[in-house]
């Protein structure tokens, strides 16, 4: 087809709205003038394609459509969700803004920590603080009256869009439990350590903002470049404008209703429909309907069910469960793509694959009397995973638990003195460690991503980091980096202080305070956390997938120093959680960016509201141990058992007690584990020869770090939460937006958005009038022991039944060390 009926195929998706801008600009050489905006731009050079091949971005499109789209961004998902308008004018950092964030600051973090020690639980979402602020901003701007106090004026008119993102990013930023709040209640019930409050927001001020400072320095790689799209961030942004009625290109004129009405009726019916998969209709959600048909067969219910199973029944209608792992209308297809493909090879083919060997192999290794010897019989180790297949108290394939050679949970109680140091006569005289396949393979493809982002990175994206290093904002040829330029930039010596300053506290808390955590290791997490920020940024920015941290640094930490499970909680911390909240700062200024907000406006409501969340979530953890009966005990009355601290409480025990090193090293039970290191190492250089002698086919759409990554959530995560996400995935951004283009600019991120919040809505309604009353619990007689809700339970899936059942005497080894 000739490069003019390629021009001509791609302008008729646009609108003739859109069409009459291209000649306004072709005519006038001006910039996407609004009637009411006050911005005009000196000059806008032509779209510039990226430094790499970007999957995003269809190269023949954009060479098609030259001249086009100058004034807009060459990807029509940000198009489609953000303006290419802005109005200077227009208040952000206004005293209600910041008085209405900083409310938000402190009530999102102190409930959501609150209830983040309670089972069941329940969880204010960045989503929920972002609906629930539009009415309060409108309240605001009606009811306040408009006078000036010390200068400052109480209403400045209109509610804005800018102060709206402002107040959000103030609630967001702690949405979540600061990760160190977990080493504080971990000393204090695993260890007995209880610390003064200085030591707490110590620890907690320098592990949520050290990061800060290497987002700041991210920013010119991972916010300025027009190919970071950062595509969880166009749901959040499609969202505002909707809210805010704001007019753009990107909507084009499209017919049928607004995308304000469509956004009520979607938001209205996601609220309505769960309460049925939530509450009434449970079947819906866990919608294993050939389980259904025979209960009784475990090896159907092994393959089909959702519970226990590999959960090949693909269907749920359940929001919740299909957006778990992120909204499949936000991510790229092709990124979903890869994600499928690594759900299905590894754990709907390895697996399977494995428990049938290793059944074999280890019902063989029985029937001889020396199990070292029978090992020889297969050149392939023994993880005994199939005695762990739906084991006592796992009750499933997928499972994240460790066990005992009995297939029990793991009691680390039985190999820890009374200080909690390791016995190691106690531990031979228990057990090994032993893990279920999904959840050893998932160390494996953890181990093979860290190598993976290295090799990818450097083949890939080499050239676009080494061009970002040396190009200003003033250099980016995107319209938005252009109407950035009117606002005053963040100096770097900001972010300098602020690192200098967290890294003193850090220092404080290592040497004044008992950690047995030398500050040399200290700085080994900083620089493991630095070193992945911008490889492992660019491709969230490019997937809406992160790698994750926190395996590989209690691996290292584990090695270099066994023993010491403080330590190996602060370097874990340090290591991961600086990264995570590197790109999660990041990502908050590329919303900024799109959204047109002042930079230093945006970084003082972000160290601020860190500032305040961190302390508000120490108070509220505080009280909550000096006030609370029994807290994180496991019969707790009103459900503090304190589910996730128990978890990160007993993995500083396996991995700083125990140690990898009797887990990982040669000769140990999952030794083969670490050549997945190698293979992450060299798959991406396969890829890179491949891709190289075939520039144009579909080898360039496959991401080894992301089919390596992508299923980083599983477990706890399940098929239910990956199979239906990439179906729906399929769906909307495949088949819709290739076929109804139109349609699928105008109104895919705004459903996105409604089905999002329509559903948090919902949760909390849920929570808070039928489950917490009854503290989740539920007589007989009321409409849960229904069919509806217990069908899926009365089935082999449900009730975790085996087809292998561990031997009287255990399996495994006789002798270990």
């Amino acid at each position: 087809m000739s490069r003019q009926n390629d021009g001509k195929q791609i302008q008729d998706k646009l609108s003739p709205e859109e069409i009459e801008k291209v000649l306004v600009y072709r005519a006038q050489g001006s910039s996407n003038l609004r009637s009411n905006s006050i911005l005009e731009i000196d000059q806008v050079d032509a779209v510039e394609p990226s430094n790499f091949d970007d999957p995003n971005l269809d190269e023949d499109e954009l060479e098609a459509m030259e001249g086009v789209l100058e004034a807009d961004s060459p990807y029509p998902e940000v198009r489609s969700a953000v303006s290419n308008t802005d109005d200077p004018s227009m208040p952000v950092g206004t005293f209600r803004a910041w008085m209405i964030g900083l409310c938000w600051a402190i009530l999102v973090p102190g409930l959501n920590q609150f209830f983040y020690f309670r089972y069941p639980s329940v969880t204010i979402t960045a989503l929920v603080a972002q609906l629930l602020a539009f009415p309060v901003g409108i309240a605001w701007a009606k009811f306040v009256p408009n006078f000036k106090v010390f200068g400052i004026r109480l209403n400045p008119g209109p509610f804005s869009i800018k102060e709206h993102v402002l107040v959000t990013v103030m609630a967001s930023v702690g949405w979540q439990s600061a990760y160190a709040t977990d080493i504080v209640a971990v000393q204090r019930v695993f260890y007995h350590q209880e610390y003064s409050f200085i030591y707490q927001w110590l620890v907690v001020m320098s592990t949520q903002l050290v990061g800060f400072s290497i987002g700041g320095i991210a920013k010119r790689f991972l916010v300025e470049p027009p190919s970071m799209i950062w595509p969880s961030n166009l749901v959040t942004a499609a969202l505002f404008n909707t809210l805010h009625s704001t007019h753009y290109a990107g909507i084009g004129s499209r017919g049928g209703i607004t995308r304000q009405r469509f956004f009520i009726y979607a938001f209205l019916g996601s609220f309505a429909w769960y309460f049925l998969p939530g509450y009434l209709f449970q079947a819906l959600s866990y919608f294993s309907w050939i389980c259904w048909l025979v209960p009784d067969n475990v090896k159907v219910n092994q393959l089909f069910g959702y519970q226990s199973g590999l959960g090949m029944s693909i269907i749920t209608f359940d929001w919740a469960q299909i957006a778990y792992t992120g909204s499949p209308l936000a991510s790229p297809w092709w990124s979903q793509a890869n994600v499928a493909f690594a759900f299905v090879f590894f754990y709907w083919i390895v697996t399977p694959i494995l428990y049938a060997v290793y059944k074999h192999l280890e019902l063989r290794l029985l029937t001889v009397s020396s199990p070292p010897s029978s090992r020889r019989l297969s050149p392939i180790p023994i993880f005994f995973c199939s005695f762990l297949a739906f084991a006592i108290s796992s009750r499933r394939i997928l499972s994240d638990g460790s066990f005992n050679n009995n297939g029990t949970r793991y009691d680390v109680g039985k190999i820890t003195n009374p200080d909690l140091t390791f016995n190691q006569t106690a531990y031979e005289a228990y057990s090994p460690l032993y893990l279920p396949a999904t959840f050893a393979l998932s160390y494996g493809l953890s181990f093979a991503s860290m190598t993976s982002i290295l090799s990818h990175s450097a083949l890939f994206y080499r050239k676009q980091i080494w061009t970002q290093a040396r190009r200003s904002l003033n250099e980016q040829k995107d319209i938005h980096a252009q109407l950035m330029r009117r606002y005053r930039q963040v100096p770097e010596w900001w972010y300098t202080i602020i690192f200098v300053t967290m890294f003193m506290f850090g220092c404080v808390v290592i040497e004044v305070w008992v950690t047995q955590f030398p500050i040399g290791y200290f700085i080994l997490a900083l620089c493991i956390a630095f070193f992945y920020t911008i490889p492992i940024g660019v491709m969230q920015a490019i997937t809406n997938q992160q790698i994750g941290l926190n395996v590989i640094t209690e691996l290292i930490i584990g090695y270099a120093l066994p023993g010491h499970p403080i330590g190996m909680m602060m370097f874990k911390t340090w290591g991961y959680i600086t990264m995570s909240q590197a790109l999660s700062f990041t990502q908050d200024l590329k919303l900024g960016h799109y959204m047109k907000i002042p930079p230093r406006t945006m970084f003082f409501a972000q160290v601020v509201a860190t500032v305040i969340a961190g302390t508000v979530q120490l108070g509220v953890q505080a009280w909550m141990f000096n006030n609370i009966e029994g807290m994180c005990e496991p019969e707790q009355a009103d459900g503090f058992t304190c589910v996730s601290t128990m978890v990160f409480g007993t993995a500083s025990i396996i991995w700083g007690v125990i140690g990898p090193a009797r887990m990982f090293s040669k000769g140990s039970t999952y030794h083969g584990l670490l050549f997945f290191f190698i293979v992450g190492l060299i798959a991406p250089i396969v890829h890179w020869i491949v891709h190289r002698k075939c520039p144009s086919s579909w080898t360039r759409y496959i991401n080894f770090p992301l089919i390596f990554t992508g299923t980083g959530l599983l477990p706890p995560a399940t098929s239910i939460n990956y199979v239906p996400w990439a179906v729906v995935g399929f769906i909307f951004q495949y088949i819709i937006r290739r076929n109804h283009f139109s349609w699928w600019t105008k109104y895919n991120y705004v459903l996105s958005a409604a089905l999002d919040s329509g559903v948090a809505i919902s949760t909390i309604v849920i929570f808070f009038s039928l489950q917490f009353p009854v503290m989740g619990r539920v007589g007989s007689g009321t409409i849960q022991n229904w069919w509806g809700n217990t069908v899926f339970r009365d089935t082999t899936d449900g009730q975790g039944l085996s087809l292998l059942k561990p031997p009287s005497g255990g399996f495994g080894p006789k002798e270990w060390h």
